[in-house]
C-alpha cells in the first residue's frame, strides 16, 4: 500500500495548496513532475494549465484517453447554502488560501490520475495500446475542456474512448456507472425588464417551472443522489427541469436552465420567454447552451459488467437516472469520443465523511484513492484489449 500513502500525500498537497480555474500553475507542475518521473511522455501548458501525458504500450493497439481535472473552488460563492456544524475534518492539510478550497473532490481526481498512470507506466508489459491521460484546468467553469480541444491535441492523439472519475456520495469502497444517463447541460439567461417592473416576482414564477429543487441539506443530498439507484425512484426522473433565478438591478433577472433530456431545453426556454414577455421583458443569452454530459449506454454498462467481476459486485452500483442540478464539462470530451464518467464514492458516514461535491463541508474518505486507482487501472486495461470502436449514442 505504499503507493496508496503517497499518493494520499498527494492529495493532501493539492489540498493545502488550492488554485482558482485557470491559475492551476502548482498543480499542473506536481503533476507534470510526477508523469516525468513515471517516463510518460508529458507535454504541459495544454489550453492554459492543462497536462497532457502519453504512455505507449508494449504492443500496438487502441488510444483511450482518462480525464482528471484539477481545479479548486471560490468557497466564498460556489458553494452549497447547507448547515454548517463547525466540524473540521481536515485539520493539519487545510486549504492555506483564503478563500479558496477543494471542496468538489478535484484534488482526489488529480491524485488518483497520477496514480492510474503510475501503475501502468510501472508495468506497461499490460498495456497493448496507448494511453492518453488529460489533467484539465478550469473546470468549475466549463472552460477547461474547450480551451485543451482547441490545442487541438487531443483530436491529434484521437482517442477511442474517454474515461473520467467524479467523487459522489456513495460510500466509500462502491463506484457508479450510469448508462445512457449523466449529467444536463447549461442555459444561462438574463430578462431585462422596463423600470418599475417587480423582478423579484418574475424570478419567482421562472423559478416555479422547475420540477426538481434542489436538497436544501447533505441529508437530502444524499436521499436524492441515492434514488438514482431506486428503479422506481428513478423512473420517475427521466425528465427534469431544474431552474435557479434571481433580480438584479436594471430591472433584470438572471436564469439558470438545466434540463435533462437535452432536446428539451428549447421547450422550456420558450417558456421562459413567454413569461419575460408578459412582464414586458426580453430574453438575452449569456452564452450558447454547454451541452449535456451523456455516457455511452455501450461503455458504461461494459465498464459495470467489469468492476463487477473484478471488484464483487457488491462494489458496483447502477444509476438509473440522471443527477439534475450539476454540469459537468467532460461533456465536451465525449463529443470527440465516446466516454463514461463514474461516480467514486467517498462517502464515510461513521468518521462524518459527507462526500457530497460543493459541501462546506465536503469531506471524503482517503481510502476511496486507491480504490479508484485500482478500479480505472483494470478497467483500462481491460479496455485496450477488447470490445471495439463504439459509435455516438451507443
Amino acid at each position: 500500500m505504499a503507493l496508496d500513502e503517497e499518493l494520499t500525500a498527494v492529495r493532501r498537497e493539492i489540498h493545502r495548496r488550492p488554485e482558482l480555474a485557470g491559475e492551476e500553475r502548482e498543480t499542473a507542475g506536481l503533476v507534470a513532475e510526477q508523469l516525468r518521473a513515471a517516463g510518460l511522455e508529458v507535454t504541459t501548458g495544454v489550453g492554459g494549465h492543462g497536462v497532457v501525458a502519453v504512455l505507449d504500450g508494449s504492443a500496438g493497439g487502441p488510444t483511450i484517453a482518462y480525464r482528471a481535472d484539477m481545479d479548486a473552488v471560490d468557497a466564498t460563492r460556489n458553494v452549497l447554502p447547507f448547515p454548517r456544524t463547525g466540524r473540521v475534518y481536515d485539520e493539519g492539510f487545510a486549504s492555506t488560501v483564503p478563500g479558496v478550497a477543494h471542496l468538489c473532490g478535484h484534488d482526489l481526481h488529480t491524485a488518483i490520475g497520477i496514480g492510474v498512470a503510475r501503475t501502468l507506466a510501472a508495468s506497461s508489459e499490460r498495456v497493448r495500446g496507448r494511453l492518453v491521460f488529460v489533467f484539465q484546468p478550469a473546470e468549475e467553469p466549463l472552460q477547461g475542456a474547450r480551451a485543451m480541444l482547441d490545442t487541438g491535441l487531443v483530436q491529434r492523439l484521437a482517442p477511442r474512448e474517454f474515461y473520467a472519475l467524479h467523487t459522489s456520495p456513495f460510500p466509500t469502497g462502491t463506484i457508479a456507472v450510469s448508462p445512457g444517463h449523466g449529467l444536463p447541460g447549461l442555459d444561462q439567461l438574463r430578462i431585462l425588464l422596463p423600470d418599475g417592473q417587480d423582478a423579484a416576482a418574475l424570478a419567482a414564477g421562472v423559478e416555479a417551472l422547475g420540477t426538481v429543487h434542489f436538497p436544501q441539506n447533505v441529508t437530502e443530498y444524499h436521499a436524492g443522489f441515492h434514488a438514482l439507484l431506486d428503479p422506481a425512484a428513478a423512473a420517475a426522473r427521466q425528465e427534469s427541469v431544474s431552474v435557479a433565478a434571481w433580480p438584479e438591478p436594471g430591472p433584470a433577472v438572471c436564469v439558470l436552465l438545466r434540463v435533462w433530456p437535452q432536446e428539451h431545453l428549447p421547450g422550456v426556454r420558450a417558456q421562459v420567454e413567454r413569461l419575460a414577455a408578459a412582464a414586458g421583458g426580453h430574453v438575452e443569452s449569456q452564452h450558447a447552451p454547454f451541452p449535456a454530459l451523456v455516457n455511452s449506454p455501450e461503455l458504461s454498462a461494459a465498464a459495470g459488467d467489469h468492476l463487477s467481476t473484478a471488484m464483487g459486485p457488491e462494489s458496483v452500483l447502477w444509476a438509473r437516472a440522471s443527477w439534475p442540478y450539476n454540469c459537468e464539462d467532460f461533456a465536451l470530451f465525449t463529443h470527440e469520443a465516446p466516454g463514461s464518467l463514474l461516480y467514486l464514492g467517498v462517502a464515510n458516514a461513521e468518521a462524518g465523511m459527507d462526500g457530497a461535491p460543493h459541501s462546506p463541508e465536503f469531506a471524503a474518505d482517503e481510502r476511496a484513492i486507491g480504490h479508484g486507482v485500482r478500479a480505472m487501472t483494470g478497467l483500462l486495461t481491460h479496455r485496450l484489449t477488447t470490445g471495439r470502436r463504439v459509435r455516438h449514442g451507443e
